[in-house]
């Protein structure tokens, strides 16, 4: 859809298999006739018999005809290289509903379950020994939390079908055309945050496997790179890689818990678990959680608008919560055998999560190294289906951003990933945490107002959002409530924070509730704020 609901342009077509290629200029413009006679000999250089001029113009017109046709030719040869790998161009313009084809609803599932079948829920369940908290206790934490938090993203990806829209399109109906910024530059920055820590988890993976021979910096380039070709090439590759990439990376796991295992029953001991470490990690838990609700509706735009929503809700709500729980618990007992296995201390101390795992395969000899290495890949589908929410957020910030090939951004999102997280390697842990306290909050406060805007004033009825308003300012809401809404709820989440650069009056008592309050106080602020707006607006 264009602007105002016309028909898709050639820089919204969906594959570059259709007949125009996206939005990107993949040529030069060759120079115009009158711009060449501009630089033409004039008369008072040329007397003798007007046969220089002559001359210089029938130059000039096979000049312009060979720029011309290497300008097509450099086109035809862009679209043949795309269609090769399906590269989808579609930019965040809502899909046409005669393109909601895709009827393979089991898709949602394998996504989802490979995005989360890898080494990242192992690392954030480490987090559970920082605490002090047994895995008993982290355990019973990660379950809980996890359950409480799936069905935000899991209810979420049921309205990608029927709207046809991404997620944070759907969010200018809260936030307005443009006050949507604001939550669009907090996503992209969780989002590259999230890709920043993967990439270096791989890095690290490979660099145990190395031995000193591949330094993660190194590792963080290989990952980010491989994850590229995969992002770059859009919704049906990645469906495709999603479908088959996590049957390697279950095994993986599955061969690491079996020659490390026997490790696993050995415990630190632990003091009884208080509020303020429960409370704490299960923000840690809701924080790996609540964000995937960011971008829920990307992955599900182009299955068939009548694709029954308890299907795709079930399948969602799996694909999250069982790789998830698992591994969260997995990397929980890891953390806790640490000071108590020497080889795996030692193995942490050089090579954090990454050094970890490759312990745990010693006894595999070279085998276990190449697990180690499939270990290190499992990571690239999470980090591709992430980059590519990233390249759509992208196109919302403004209307000239549209216009760019979603690919392009792909190449960004790889530069920026990759210094930042060399940069991030040196502090693995300590740059997760202080990462981590910044995503939960704003994350939940949004995700609150986006939820009431859809039952309180939409009646959870997708007809009433207007799909061919999607970037009419006239049409859709100031978005004043809404960010209003969020800003305000943090004058009482503030005191309920719990972090090592801030503990609140309230968390010092309770533990961190503040993604709790965000989730509550942002919803009730915003209806009384929302009515308003639309008395004072008509939208």
């Amino acid at each position: 859809m264009g602007e105002g609901g016309s028909p898709a342009t050639a820089s919204e077509a969906r594959f570059i298999g259709d007949p125009d290629i996206s939005g990107a200029d993949c040529y030069q413009e060759a120079p115009s006739m009158a711009s060449t006679r501009d630089n033409m000999p004039t008369g008072s250089e040329k007397q003798d018999d007007g046969s220089d001029v002559k001359h210089d113009v029938e130059t000039a017109s096979s000049i312009h005809e060979a720029q011309s046709e290497e300008a097509r030719g450099w086109r035809v040869w862009a679209k043949k290289l795309m269609s090769l790998g399906h590269v989808e161009v579609r930019g965040i313009a809502p899909i046409p509903i005669e393109e909601r084809t895709v009827t393979r609803t089991v898709n949602i599932f394998t996504l989802w379950w490979c995005m989360n079948a890898n080494v990242l829920p192992i690392t954030f369940g480490m987090l559970g020994a920082t605490y002090g908290l047994s895995l008993r206790d982290a355990s019973l934490i990660i379950v809980f939390f996890t359950l409480l938090t799936t069905p935000i993203p899991a209810y979420l990806s049921t309205l990608g079908p029927k709207t046809g829209m991404r997620q944070m399109i759907q969010a200018r109906y809260s936030f307005g055309r443009h006050l949507v910024a604001v939550p669009v530059l907090l996503n992209l920055a969780t989002l590259t945050g999230f890709c920043v820590i993967m990439a270096v988890i791989g890095g690290q993976c490979l660099s145990a496997v190395g031995e000193g021979n591949v330094s993660p910096a190194v590792g963080i380039v290989i990952v980010a790179l491989l994850a590229l070709v995969i992002s770059f090439c859009g919704f049906t590759v990645l469906h495709l890689y999603e479908r088959f990439a996590w049957i390697p990376a279950v095994i993986a796991i599955i061969i690491a818990i079996g020659c490390g295992g026997s490790h696993l029953k050995e415990q630190a001991p632990t003091e009884p678990a208080t509020p303020q470490s429960v409370m704490s990690f299960g923000m840690i838990v809701a924080s790996y959680m609540i964000p995937w609700a960011c971008l829920a509706s990307d992955f599900t735009t182009y299955l068939e608008p009548y694709t029954p929503s308890k299907k795709i809700f079930v399948y969602t709500y799996l694909g999250l919560a069982l790789p998830t729980i698992l591994l969260m618990i997995l990397g929980a007992a890891i953390a806790s055998s640490i000071p108590l296995v020497p080889a795996w201390q030692q193995a942490y101390d050089e090579n954090l999560v990454g050094g970890v795992l490759s312990a745990m395969l010693t006894s595999a000899s070279t085998f276990g190294k190449v697990v180690t290495v499939i270990l290190s890949f499992t990571l690239l589908g999470n980090i591709a289906a992430t980059s590519y929410s990233i390249t759509l957020n992208f196109q919302l910030l403004a209307p000239a951003l549209k216009k760019v090939p979603r690919s392009v951004f792909a190449l960004l999102v790889t530069a920026i990933i990759i210094p930042v997280g060399i940069r991030a390697a040196t502090d693995f842990f300590a740059s997760l945490e202080n990462f981590i306290a910044l995503i939960g909050y704003w994350s939940a406060a949004f995700l609150s107002v986006i939820l009431v805007e859809h039952f309180w004033f939409r009646k959870a009825d997708c007809e009433r959002y207007e799909t061919e308003a999607w970037e009419d300012v006239r049409k859709l809401p100031v978005g004043a409530a809404a960010l209003g809404s969020c800003v305000l709820c943090f004058a009482l989440v503030i005191p309920c924070m719990a972090q090592v650069w801030w503990t609140g009056p309230i968390a010092e008592v309770t533990g961190d509730i503040g993604f709790e309050l965000a989730f509550v106080v942002s919803g009730l602020l915003y209806v009384p704020f929302r009515t308003l707006e639309r008395r004072l607006s008509g939208r």
